[in-house]
């Protein structure tokens, strides 16, 4: 089966050629996000049996002050993507985020639960799924959270550096989530692939990590799978400004995926221990 891979460099996308080696990945150098109409020409030039988006802009942050830009790289470029795979019959998958969410409450989101982002970064997620799913193909959209991993940028490998060389640190205590390693995800992905491949239809479905956690619990995980010292002391996120506003409650129920697909949750503890083993960090 030939796959078709948006994203090279980053955690899911470094996951899936993992597992994926004879599958076709675009870098940046190849399809770059900003040029939606080249992402479509690549697919209508390649004519693969299947497509997986796992490249998006991630800079939550920056998103605040550039959202024109990340709209495109986040909304028209999946969008252009899923029309070409319509055009084609092809399955697409794309990967969204709990960011779509306003983060109110404390029970796990629903897939059809309203959207209501809080940021620039989640508008520009939700622009993507409206373009996806306005396609009118076969399309899955595969919302998670707090995605980490040995590659990039992320959680894990910021608490190991700070833990590395320092005694304490306050992590924030009252945001609670799913911690989702990438290598499980690509393994999400890759299983709902082969079934839409197969004829079963997509649709927009939670993928997060068990048990939801804290930060700080989750970093305090982190310094004791690892064997560090570091004292984890929490804080309200309100201690903790950042520009753009992060949702309180990422908790997602991902029990229709389970039904749909035979995809469990994993448990981000077992994946975490992968982690760092892979980054030589393990107690």
């Amino acid at each position: 089966m030939t796959y078709l891979i948006f994203g090279r460099s980053g955690q899911v996308a470094t996951e899936l050629q993992r597992r994926l080696p004879d599958a076709v990945f675009l870098g940046r150098d190849q399809a770059d996000l900003a040029d939606p109409a080249g992402c479509a020409a690549v697919i209508a030039a390649v004519r693969p049996q299947v497509v997986i988006n796992a490249a998006a802009w991630t800079a939550v942050d920056r998103a605040e002050t550039e959202e024109a830009a990340a709209t495109v790289v986040n909304g028209a470029a999946p969008g252009a993507m899923a029309r070409a795979c319509a055009d084609r019959g092809v399955p697409f998958l794309h990967v969204s985020t709990d960011y779509v969410f306003d983060g109110a409450g404390d029970q796990p989101f629903l897939p059809d639960h309203a959207t209501a982002p809080l940021g620039a970064y989640g508008r520009s997620k939700l622009a993507g799924e409206l373009a996806v799913r306005a396609a009118g193909g076969n399309a899955l959209i595969l919302r998670t959270s707090w995605v980490v991993s040995a590659h990039g940028a992320n959680f894990v490998k910021t608490m190991l550096r700070l833990g590395a060389s320092r005694d304490g640190l306050n992590v924030v205590a009252d945001q609670i989530g799913g911690p989702t390693p990438a290598g499980d995800i690509a393994d999400a992905l890759i299983v709902a692939a082969r079934a839409m491949v197969a004829g079963q239809p997509g649709g927009t479905y939670h993928f997060s990590g068990a048990p939801d956690v804290s930060w700080a619990d989750f970093a305090r995980a982190i310094m004791a799978q690892a064997g560090l010292a570091c004292t984890i002391t929490g804080i309200p996120a309100t201690d903790y400004p950042t520009p753009a506003k992060r949702p309180y409650n990422s908790r997602m129920d991902c029990s229709s995926l389970l039904h749909d697909f035979g995809i469990a949750r994993p448990d981000w503890h077992v994946g975490l221990n992968g982690i760092l083993k892979d980054l030589g960090a393990t107690a």
